[in-house]
């Protein structure tokens, strides 16, 4: 089900900005992502409208380090550059990348991991784990670089960290 106001603020960076609103790539907890084409020229760049103010921080704040980091590629996946932003409609444009590629930072942590009991680590360790099954190492090496930038990434799934797959 999509958010109507989600859209509607999609909609207005797109006016600002000469874009024109295609198609959805995505829906998740802390946002939508729409594909937008720019009006005067071949292509197209990601939207992604957040729901709250917080998710939102988060994810600008990450693409800005790594944009001024000039990192494109971690662990040879494919990350979005950061276009734009606008913190009044929440929504942040950034280049469209295909797979493998890692994204969607809303829920990451900044500066310091989550202060999680061991307990949770180890559950969230054999969780991701069994998710990602031999792909864990490359995974595991992807969240420690990430860290290096003081990025913790605790939201991880093959949709947002996904390689590509041997299966034609």
């Amino acid at each position: 089900m999509i958010d109507e106001t989600l859209l509607q603020n999609v909609h207005a960076y797109a006016r600002q900005h000469q874009l024109q609103v295609a198609e959805a790539l995505g829906d998740g907890i802390h946002g939508s992502v729409w594909a937008a084409e720019i009006k005067l020229k071949a292509g197209k760049s990601a939207l992604k409208a957040h729901r709250f103010a917080g998710p939102y921080s988060r994810e600008r704040s990450v693409y800005e380090r790594l944009r001024d980091a000039k990192i494109s590629k971690i662990c040879g996946l494919n990350v979005p550059l950061l276009i734009g932003a606008d913190d009044l409609l929440r929504v942040i444009e950034m280049t469209v990348v295909p797979q493998p590629f890692v994204l969607d930072f809303a829920g990451a942590y900044l500066d310091a991991p989550p202060e999680f009991s061991e307990e949770i680590w180890a559950g969230w360790e054999d969780d991701k784990r069994e998710m990602f099954e031999s792909r864990w190492p490359a995974v595991q090496a992807v969240l420690a670089e990430l860290e290096r930038f003081g990025i913790y990434l605790v939201d991880v799934s093959p949709k947002n960290i996904a390689f590509v797959s041997s299966s034609g």
